[in-house]
């Protein structure tokens, strides 16, 4: 390969791997389950992912034109941690967690 095709395909990897982290947040939404998210995947989840979770869950419980703001989410991710913590069952989707999980398995 000559140098100014190995420059090339350097300049295009860049680029793409630029290109990919602009819609990393949208990819990750869309594939995201949101309310059907288990407690054992929720709570192995990351800051970011767990925020990302929780607003698409927020999205799908209350349309997806919903105003949102940041305390309404941030309650809600210390609920949903708060609920799956005390799950006895940890396939309950995030949804569904509730603290009488906790004396019940669903």
């Amino acid at each position: 390969m000559s140098r100014m095709n190995k420059t090339a395909a350097a300049l295009l990897a860049v680029g793409a791997i630029g290109l990919a982290g602009v819609g990393c947040s949208e990819a990750e939404k869309a594939i995201n389950k949101g309310g059907d998210t288990p407690c054992s995947e929720y709570t192995a989840q990351d800051a970011d992912k767990k925020r990302t979770t929780v607003t698409k869950f927020l999205e799908q419980e209350r349309g997806s034109d919903a105003q949102l703001d940041q305390n309404t989410v941030d309650l809600s991710i210390a609920a949903i941690d708060l609920m799956c913590g005390a799950q006895a069952n940890p396939d309950t989707p995030i949804r569904e967690a509730d603290l009488t999980g906790a004396l019940v398995p669903k």
